[in-house]
């Protein structure tokens, strides 16, 4: 019986770390969602109101790129400093660049529903580049956890 009562508060306790650390990730990601989305629809469609249109309107795939990127250094920033703060490694240069290269797979999900929104599907409005975006973004989010957790961020 002391058995069963130990494992059950080992998994309790597990359980509790990892859903403090996916809710501090959860809000870095909110706030990176932020910068990326906020980004992309400056970039491509410029301010709200306006009717010129944004400085990459021309290259949404490009500006999904750049609004990305962004927002991966602000997540790493976060992730590092906060989320994973008691995990990170100690040669801060190995874990950036597992970090970029994982944030590299995750801008490649993102920007490619959008490519495939605009190239395979033909769809160019704000609503659809926005709706691909969220569901790369979802997908991109989900690699990044786990990978993170096993792979960038590991316990010293």
């Amino acid at each position: 019986m002391l058995v069963l009562v130990s494992m059950a508060l080992r998994v309790r306790d597990a359980v509790r770390g990892v859903w403090r650390e996916a809710a501090k990730f959860g809000v870095v990601g909110a706030l990176a969602f932020v910068v990326d989305n906020g980004g992309y629809n400056l970039l491509v469609f410029g301010l709200p109101g306006g009717t010129e249109g944004g400085v990459m309107g021309a290259a949404p795939v490009r500006a999904s790129v750049a609004a990305t990127t962004a927002a991966a250094l602000f997540s790493w920033a976060g992730n590092r400093y906060w989320t994973y703060r008691h995990r990170h490694r100690a040669n801060m240069t190995q874990e950036l660049a597992l970090f970029l290269f994982v944030n590299v797979v995750g801008v490649a999900i993102t920007a490619g529903t959008v490519f495939a929104s605009r190239q395979l599907l033909g769809l160019e409005s704000m609503g659809s580049d926005n709706a691909a975006r969220v569901l790369g973004w979802v997908l991109a989010t989900l690699f990044r956890f786990f990978t993170y957790r096993r792979y960038v961020f590991v316990a010293p």
